[in-house]
């Protein structure tokens, strides 16, 4: 045991003085790890219990849907579907917060999420465009994706990412090289170093997808729902309902058809 003089104890000549440890304390100090890849943790133990009532989208002077509910809870996957102009890209940017509904609100564990500042820490949102810069590699475009969002973008955290998307082999490869299915992989990938149970909403996320990138994006799904993720997404695509078992909400049947 180390003793320390009465002054340093109380204050005096002594505050401030650092005495060596004994050499078995040294020994038993667990350095912190060096270089690993740091991991997205959040405080909320559940994804965002997101709510609507009575919604109301517009867009110029047409009414695409009305009198709309939505409960998204833990664990649940929400496929979105409808004709084209029903309004499914608009309703997902609804629900992120990036537009203002014609009547209604969307709510994030009862706030609304355009007020909600902590409910953008527990979203993640990809919309129908990649949203990546042509002149760069594969792994620096996602690690600028991951910078953006502020998600963990150290090297081995993006390679992992692109890994699971069985994109490893072209990380240095520029993006104007890809196809348009590889493209979506790489912007895909930001879902990969995700491991909280956040929010996912994904505008048309298997388009343009192979058979093997849609079996990437099922896991990912997959793993979200079963750490107690939610999802809302849309796909002209079918889904994969006996591995996913998603919830259907029709915006057909929402439509004004007097607009």
């Amino acid at each position: 045991m180390v003793r320390l003089p009465r002054a340093a104890r109380g204050g005096g000549a002594f505050q401030g003085l650092k005495l060596p440890l004994p050499a078995q304390v040294l020994q038993s100090h667990t350095p912190l790890p060096v270089n690993q890849p740091q991991l997205h943790t959040s405080p909320h133990p559940a994804a965002p219990h997101l709510t609507a009532a009575r919604l109301a989208c517009r867009r110029g002077t047409r009414l695409l849907f009305k009198d709309l509910d939505l409960d998204i809870g833990a664990a649940q996957i929400v496929w979105v579907r409808g004709q084209n102009g029903r309004g499914k890209t608009s309703l997902l940017r609804l629900a992120a917060g990036l537009s203002t509904p014609e009547h209604g609100e969307v709510l994030s564990d009862g706030v609304p999420v355009r007020r909600a500042s902590a409910y953008r820490e527990r979203l993640v949102y990809i919309g129908h465009a990649n949203a990546l810069k042509e002149d760069l590699t594969v792994t620096e475009a996602l690690e600028f994706l991951l910078r953006v969002h502020q998600r963990p973008s150290q090297i081995a955290a993006v390679h992992a990412a692109l890994e699971r998307l069985e994109l490893h082999s072209r990380r240095n490869a520029a993006v104007r090289t890809l196809s348009q299915g590889q493209r979506r992989r790489v912007a895909l990938a930001r879902l990969a170093v995700e491991t909280t149970p956040s929010l996912w909403i994904l505008d048309e996320p298997f388009d343009a997808l192979d058979v093997n990138g849609i079996d990437c994006l099922n896991r990912l799904l997959k793993d979200h729902v079963g750490r107690g993720g939610s999802v809302l997404l849309t796909s002209h695509l079918p889904l994969n309902t006996a591995l996913l078992n998603p919830i259907e909400v029709d915006l057909d049947r929402y439509a004004d058809h007097r607009s």
